[in-house]
Formats: structure tokens, C-alpha cells, sequence
């Protein structure tokens, strides 16, 4: 008997949820009319005496009204009294895309009649670690960002279960987006978090420098001894007193950079199945590579840095004329004077690159699932992802919009935007170098020696790969 209430009473709420959740969210516009008694009778397995409750309550709360021979219509708001719920919304504080997501939200706003979103900023620092907190404590948001390396902390921590998967219809990966990013959320082969944004890993280049040192927008560089060639050319002591005043290309030690290397020379850190393989021949070889950047050809700084935003800064002060970045982080170059250009990273024994993203998550605790699915898809939308490409650099997750060439602006777009096309079928995502994030900044750390260039390449490797194994028995 219990039971069977306890059925009765999940299939009620379950009922009220759902129809709840279709006209706060918009699914049902206003003026519509809803299922017939008889129709959502069966689809809920409950008696009409049951529906008819369900619908007296949504008439209370002036959601609906019913209309003698016609069925149930969906109300419009009148003179702003209707019920409006309120979706919380968190970003990281660092996102180039904040004041862009502002904007979206203030669209989505306005064309939703019982909706209102609530945008948090959360520091970087911490982020994921706050989120879980939140969510545990039924504080946390609705729907929340979540970039590739955010996600992975998030698999680190084994909380993925607090994820409500949702992959919008409203972006179907073949058809509407690629399938290639959604491989970027990926939790038991499976995604499960809605693609938002991405970035491929490229070369930017100063084509002022490169006018300067006689090199034409065609010149290939093709492999890495075209790269160190054309570094050279670019490397200039312009009076003579034994200080470079710009290197032909600017050496990043982040693990969003420098594994590029590795890819392109058939390296790896592990296997498909986890097994540490650090010190392989091609990894080696790659390591050795950035470090003569460095020490041997010196066409970049000498120094170590884990940090992208410097790379970015010495290209904005025209120090350096090339660097590794992605589109995400172009957005440094908004409104500066800079003459710049993207193209693809030279091939060596491969051709290889990074592919980085954000996507948009749903908590699993939510008291909001539909109006938070509803306002995923609107995200992903033509509308929000149009706003995304206009006033930012970063490639949106919807294929007609990241290739409509009409929303290119060069005070914010590169001339060449859309080599990205041509990088997808060989860009590897970070979950694909199959360490995990604890293990990719201890590999970070214990790196710096090596560049340094007080550890040799094998040296450091096995040394790191050791280290590893430690932990991975601990």
C-alpha cells in the first residue's frame, strides 16, 4: 500500500514538474494550449481527477487558464504579475566572455515571459572546488561554465555525478555543430555537458614584424625547421647591444601549449588504457625541440613560464612575433593596433594540436531542470551564439554561425578565422593525453628544471614518470 502510493505520488509530482517546467521555460509559449486531459492521463498514468488538480493549482498560480470546450491555454504575464522564476547562472571570474554572456542573458530575458537569470562570478582560483561546495550544500547554480580543464578537476574529484547530463537538441553535433568538441566533456565515452565555445591551439603572428623581416603572408612553415628558420629571420638585436629587442617566436611551458610539440612528433604521455609512457623517443625528441627554441637557435626568451597571458603580453608589445595561442585567448587583442594573423602549427612527423572549450553544465540538484535545459538550448541558440562571434574572438559551438564570414569584424577577428576548419580533424583534446589533471600539473611542476635547462629531456621524464607511479599507488 505504501508503495503504491509512493508510485502515485512521483507520478503526480513528476506531472506537475514537467508542465510546470514547459511553461516557465517557454517551451509552451504563451497562448498556447496544452495536451488534452485524456492524452496526459495516459502519458503519466494517472486519472483524470489527478490531472485536473495538477491544472486547478497552475490556474491558481495564473500560469494557465481553462477555456469551456477548448482545453487549457498557456497565460501571458499581465502587467508583470504573473509568476517568474528566477535560473542562477555561475561564470569564472578570468572569462573573456563575461560582459558578452551579460548581454545574452539581458536577450534572454527579454524574450522570456516567466523567466529571470541570476549571474554569479566566481573567482578562477578554486572555481570547481566552490561549485562542488555549493552544489552539496543545494546552494549551487542552476547551470554553470565549465571549461575542458574545469571539467577534468571535476572528474579528478569524482563529482561528476553532481553533472545532470544534457546535450541540447537544439545542437545536434553532426548536423549543427562538431562532433569532434563534445569529445571535450566526455564521461565514460559519452558526453555530457552541452558545448558552448571552443579554441584550437595556433600560431599568431605579427605581420608587421614579418613585413619588416621580408616575409610574405604565403611563407610556409611547414615543419619545425621552417619555424626555427623563420624565428631567425625574426629575431632582431635592431642597435646592437647584445639584447634582443624581439624574438621570432615566444616559448610557453603551459601544458595547453607545449604538448602541441609532442603531437605533432607522434609522442604521448600514456596510453589509451593510462600506462605511463613519458620517456618514448618522439616526446623526447619534442622536449629537446622547445628546449633548443631556447638554449641552441635562442629565437625565444630564456626563461620558464606556465602562464599564457605573457606569451600574450610580449605579442602585444610586439617583443615577440610568434607565439602558440588559441582563439580564447585572441580577446587580448581587441582594440589594439596590433596587425595580426593566425595559421596552423607546423607538421613534424604528424600533424597535431590542442583543442580546448568550455561548455555549459546542469546541477544534477537543480529544483529548475527544465527552465535550466531551456536556457542551455537558448544559449546554443542562433541568437546567443550570433552575440558570441560578433563581440568576441572565441569560435561558438554552432557550425553556421562560427563559419558565417558576415560577423567577421577585423578590430576583433583575424583575416585567416577560419583555418579552425582545417584544424579539427587533427586536434586532440587534453582528456585524450589520458593523465589526469592532478597528474598534469605535477607534471607541470616537475618540469621546470628541464626547462631551466638543468634536467635533460630523459632525465626529467623518467624522473616524472616515477613520481607519477608513486602517486598513482598512494
Amino acid at each position: 500500500m505504501l508503495r503504491r502510493k509512493d508510485d502515485f505520488m512521483k507520478r503526480y509530482q513528476k506531472f506537475k514538474d514537467d508542465l510546470r517546467g514547459e511553461i516557465i521555460s517557454g517551451r509552451i509559449k504563451p497562448n498556447e494550449f496544452i495536451l488534452p486531459e485524456n492524452t496526459l492521463s495516459e502519458q503519466y498514468q494517472l486519472s483524470r481527477v489527478s490531472i485536473r488538480k495538477v491544472l486547478a493549482e497552475l490556474v491558481e498560480e495564473g500560469l494557465i487558464e481553462k477555456i469551456s470546450g477548448k482545453g487549457n491555454r498557456v497565460l501571458a504575464p499581465i502587467n508583470g504579475l504573473a509568476v517568474r522564476e528566477t535560473i542562477k547562472l555561475a561564470w569564472f571570474s578570468t572569462s573573456y566572455e563575461i560582459d558578452i554572456v551579460r548581454e545574452i542573458v539581458n536577450r534572454y530575458q527579454a524574450s522570456q515571459p516567466f523567466a529571470d537569470v541570476e549571474l554569479s562570478i566566481i573567482p578562477e582560483s578554486g572555481y570547481m572546488e566552490t561549485l562542488v561546495q555549493l552544489i552539496e550544500n543545494g546552494e549551487g547554480p542552476d547551470v554553470f561554465m565549465v571549461s575542458d580543464s574545469q571539467f577534468r578537476q571535476l572528474l579528478d574529484l569524482e563529482k561528476a555525478h553532481l553533472i545532470e547530463p544534457y546535450i541540447s537538441p537544439e545542437l545536434e553535433p553532426e548536423t549543427d555543430s562538431y562532433p569532434k568538441i563534445y569529445e571535450l566533456f566526455h564521461l565514460a565515452g559519452e558526453p555530457i555537458i552541452t558545448p558552448f565555445l571552443f579554441s584550437p591551439v595556433v600560431i599568431c603572428y605579427n605581420e608587421s614584424l614579418f613585413d619588416q623581416a621580408g616575409i610574405g603572408r604565403d611563407h610556409p612553415i611547414h615543419n619545425w625547421d621552417a619555424l626555427v628558420q623563420t624565428a631567425k629571420k625574426l629575431t632582431a638585436d635592431l642597435d646592437e647591444d647584445d639584447r634582443i629587442e624581439h624574438y621570432g617566436f615566444c616559448f610557453s611551458s603551459s601544458p595547453h601549449r607545449w604538448p602541441v610539440f609532442m603531437l605533432q612528433n607522434d609522442g604521448s604521455l600514456a596510453s589509451s588504457n593510462q600506462t605511463l609512457n613519458l620517456d618514448n623517443a618522439n616526446t623526447i625528441e619534442a622536449l629537446q625541440f622547445c628546449l633548443d627554441l631556447m638554449y641552441k637557435e635562442k629565437v625565444s626568451p630564456i626563461y620558464s613560464h606556465g602562464s599564457e597571458y605573457l606569451a600574450e603580453s610580449l605579442f602585444v608589445k610586439e617583443r615577440v612575433a610568434m607565439i602558440l595561442s588559441t582563439y580564447y585567448f585572441m580577446n587580448e587583442f581587441r582594440g589594439s593596433t596590433l596587425r595580426w594573423n593566425v595559421r596552423p602549427v607546423p607538421k613534424e612527423k604528424s600533424e597535431g594540436t590542442l583543442l580546448l572549450g568550455g561548455g555549459l553544465a546542469i546541477n544534477k540538484n537543480s529544483q529548475r531542470l527544465k527552465l535550466a535545459q531551456s536556457f542551455t538550448d537558448y544559449m546554443v541558440g542562433a541568437e546567443a551564439q550570433t552575440l558570441l562571434k560578433r563581440l568576441g574572438c572565441t569560435i561558438p559551438a554552432r557550425r553556421e554561425i562560427a563559419e558565417d564570414d558576415a560577423l567577421l569584424n577585423p578590430q576583433i577577428h583575424p583575416k585567416d578565422y577560419n583555418i579552425f576548419k582545417d584544424i579539427l580533424p587533427y586536434a586532440k583534446t587534453l582528456l585524450e593525453l589520458n593523465l589526469s589533471s592532478s597528474e598534469v600539473n605535477l607534471l607541470r611542476d616537475e618540469m621546470q628544471l628541464m626547462w631551466m635547462n638543468m634536467e635533460s629531456p630523459q632525465n626529467a621524464c623518467s624522473r616524472i614518470e616515477d613520481l607519477i607511479h608513486h602517486q598513482r599507488k598512494k
